[in-house]
């Protein structure tokens, strides 16, 4: 059930123009560490996820560094009827929305002999039907005001289905599709939508791989997704080693790519 508390952001001053951003799954990892990095830039942050106390943990520290703020909303993705409120009064508390960023994402660990409906549907349901309630409501408001910033972050992952993790690979790539159409209906809008495919990150998920295979910290890719942020990117690999490494695997020969242990 989402949940709001009674928090508020300091005004901005006459002719100040501040940037207001959501970031959907921001506890934790990845998250956490792009709503660090936007607050270093200035932004006014309204951060959602499950986990109450990092949250706090998180807009205390945020508040502590004096350049950007930040307010939290309890929110767990599953609770999707909860959405179309949550929206809307964080978008009010924020004064505006010029960047939305869907980072919400689960994955179970990579295992070839597990057969679950139960954890699929779960995979599905985060990764990719979050995305598209959170996701539908920005575009709308965007393309209504005739501007703003759609982010999603999907994964190295989703280039190809593989043989351990088909339900990950499978909703990394439904994002992926589903954030070019987006890209596709909303540019002549002024709206941009970038798709953000990180490699390994020193994140919670990372325990769910089968091998490490040069990760980087969470830190780091906060940064490089910035930069792709702040460059409009259509697509971005983070890092961009892993565009060449996407490129090989999407081009490989089916009866080479299912004797891979990958």
């Amino acid at each position: 059930m989402g949940e709001d508390r009674p928090q508020t952001l300091t005004p901005p001053r006459p002719l100040e123009l501040r940037q207001n951003a959501i970031i959907v799954g921001a506890s934790s990892g990845i998250g956490a560490a792009l709503a660090r990095r936007l607050a270093s830039e200035g932004y006014a942050l309204a951060l959602l996820a499950r986990r109450e106390e990092h949250l706090q943990r998180l807009c205390a520290e945020i508040s502590a560094g004096g350049v950007g703020q930040a307010v939290y909303f309890i929110h767990d993705v599953l609770a999707t009827a909860d959405v179309p409120g949550l929206f809307q009064r964080a978008c009010a508390v924020l004064g505006g929305l010029d960047l939305i960023v869907y980072n919400a994402g689960m994955q179970y660990p990579n295992d070839a002999t597990v057969f679950s409906s139960e954890k699929d549907l779960h995979i599905f349901r985060v990764n990719l039907l979050g995305a598209a309630v959170w996701l539908n409501l920005a575009a709308e408001r965007f393309e209504r005001v005739g501007g703003g910033h759609i982010v999603g972050i999907g994964s190295v992952a989703g280039d190809r289905g593989r043989r351990g993790m088909p339900a990950y690979t499978a909703s990394k790539s439904g994002l992926h599709t589903y954030l070019e159409g987006w890209r596709n209906r909303l540019a002549r809008h002024g709206v941009t939508v970038t798709t953000i495919k990180p490699g390994q990150v020193q994140t919670a998920l990372l325990e769910n791989a089968d091998r490490e295979r040069g990760p980087i910290s969470a830190e780091s890719a906060a940064e490089l997704i910035w930069k792709a942020i702040r460059r409009h990117r259509a697509t971005a690999y983070v890092p961009a080693r892993w565009a060449l490494v996407g490129w090989v695997v999407r081009h490989l020969p089916g009866f080479i790519f299912r004797r891979l242990n990958i």
